[in-house]
């Protein structure tokens, strides 16, 4: 078993299957540990997750074979089914909630500070913002002699106003990669922020636009758009009459 300051490098579907060990320890206690069918279920789920698997329970057994000798996943004797729990903060030598930030990164891929707060509160309620950040640079400026850093603060991406961050257990990150923020991840408030400052863009537009429009018509001696010129005016009054 490796010492917690020896964080081992995972691939991705053994990233997957430890994240939703995690996941679901906090979230459905009652069904906890999970066997290998709800494991394989909940690997493969399509909310919650980025990217997307259809894993077979061939590749999540294999990733619990590879997850057990490094202490990172334990087999719970009792029953005819074997089921699962995960062992991820003995293992990695971090507090609870350097477990959840890291787990979630697992299962949702790269998140702003502000979509994380968000997003973890079934597993840990933040306080703020800042304590979310907090524990964020404490795993980000880990020493050497404690595995070093477990996760990194990405490049801002144009478009955003927040940096994001990832984690480190499959190993280093390719940010030209992981620099897109897909369509399905852009939630809570970095997208209603961005959703409000278009909507704002969109009426001016509109407002500027409606104004050229009026002096247009002026000039020509035309009504403005949406109101009867005068003669049209006239013969209503007259077939009224």
């Amino acid at each position: 078993m490796p010492t917690p300051t020896q964080p081992s490098t995972l691939s991705a579907v053994e990233a997957r299957v430890l994240g939703t060990l995690m996941e679901k320890a906090r979230t459905v206690p009652d069904s906890y540990p999970l066997t290998l069918n709800s494991l394989l279920l909940g690997c493969n789920q399509k909310t919650s997750r980025e990217p997307l698997m259809e894993l077979d329970e061939a590749q999540v057994a294999t990733a619990l074979d590879t997850l057990k000798p490094l202490g990172l996943v334990r087999e719970v004797s009792g029953g005819r089914t074997a089921r699962y729990e995960h062992n991820f903060q003995r293992a990695i030598g971090v507090p609870e909630q350097s477990a959840v930030l890291l787990g979630l990164l697992m299962l949702r891929g790269p998140q702003t500070a502000g979509e994380l707060r968000l997003n973890t509160e079934r597993w840990y309620k933040f306080a703020d913002i800042s304590s979310v950040e907090g524990f964020l640079e404490e795993l980000q400026d880990r020493p050497a002699e404690k595995g070093g850093p477990l996760v990194i603060k990405l490049a801002r991406t144009p478009g955003t106003r927040e940096q994001r961050w990832a984690h480190l257990l499959c190993g280093p990150v390719d940010e030209t990669q992981a620099g897109a923020m897909p369509a399905s991840r852009v939630s809570g408030g970095e997208a209603t922020g961005n959703t409000v400052e278009r909507l704002e863009q969109l009426e001016a537009e509109v407002t500027q636009l409606r104004a050229t429009v009026e002096k247009l018509c002026a000039e020509l001696g035309m009504s403005p758009l949406g109101q009867p010129q005068a003669n049209d005016r006239a013969k209503t009054s007259e077939v009224s009459d």
